[in-house]
């Protein structure tokens, strides 16, 4: 009997130091509180995405979603690296370690268990956006039409089979797919497309200022968008979380979406559970 407690004894010793190894090796995989480099947040996003990621006319990259990412390295003193990145090699990007986190306008909906995501910010909708002379006023009337849309994004999901919308999609004439939504919208603006799948968001962006375009009532689904963290990477999760309920609580964030023109799509403070018709308070550590 002495020897049989005394063989689980040694098995349970190394099944502990086993474990103590793992969790080790995990914690060394996540770097530093989760960033690949120390004290260096590098965010991934697509500089064709306007309003949350894009380049302004004096060459800069800015948006609503790299000013907030900003505002977090403002928090914990870290450098913030803005990194374009082709959106569907985001993937990659993020496992491989080149960057820490997708932040621009990232639906959260459909890719709940790829990805370790923050609290959703902002809640989106898709939608089609036509030239107001198109003769196109609801989503039957797409039917045999050329609709673009960008690659590897969350309307073509939907449209495609297997989506919510794919009985829609396959009424089109075409789906066409391109590397950025700048460049679809051109198409549309050039008449080479019909219509275009599109981010609410990102549609008022386009059509803001320019006559003649508009969107249509009926939208394709309604989801929200988070950051996108490597799958099991919790640590770094937690801190942007904890930071972007500080910053709701300055009112930082709610400044940024009226910069950006979002206002009425931010939905941080119901998803960090306070009560909005309430004053509250964020605990914040102090030195």
């Amino acid at each position: 009997m002495k020897k049989v407690l005394a063989g689980m004894l040694a098995a349970a010793m190394v099944i502990s130091t086993l474990g103590f190894a793992a969790a080790a090796d995990e914690t060394e995989a996540l770097g530093f509180n989760g960033l690949a480099k120390e004290d260096t947040f590098v965010v991934g996003f697509d500089a064709e995405y306007p309003p949350f990621g894009y380049m302004d006319d004096d060459g800069d990259y800015t948006g609503f979603d790299l000013e907030l990412a900003e505002a977090v390295c403002e928090i914990e003193g870290w450098e913030l690296v803005k990194t374009p990145i082709d959106w569907d090699s985001k993937d990659m990007e993020l496992n491989s370690g080149n960057i820490d986190c997708i932040w621009n306008g990232f639906t959260i909906d459909g890719r709940e268990d790829d990805y370790t995501w923050s609290v959703p910010y902002v809640d989106n909708s898709q939608v089609i956006c036509v030239a107001d002379d198109s003769g196109i006023e609801t989503l039957a009337d797409l039917e045999g039409k050329t609709v673009g849309v960008q690659a590897d994004s969350a309307a073509l999901a939907l449209l495609e089979e297997d989506g919510d919308q794919a009985d829609l999609g396959a009424t089109f004439g075409d789906l066409q797919q391109f590397g950025d939504y700048n460049t679809a919208f051109a198409e549309l603006l050039a008449g080479s497309l019909d219509a275009v799948a599109i981010d609410v968001g990102v549609a008022q962006y386009q059509i803001e200022g320019r006559e003649g375009y508009s969107i249509l009532e009926e939208t394709l689904n309604s989801e929200k968008y988070g950051v996108g963290f490597k799958l099991g990477n919790e640590v770094l999760a937690e801190i942007i979380n904890d930071d972007l309920a500080i910053l709701y609580d300055k009112g930082v964030v709610d400044e940024l979406a009226e910069k950006y023109g979002i206002a009425d799509m931010v939905c941080l403070g119901e998803s960090l559970g306070f009560d909005l018709g309430d004053d509250f308070e964020v605990e914040t550590e102090t030195e």
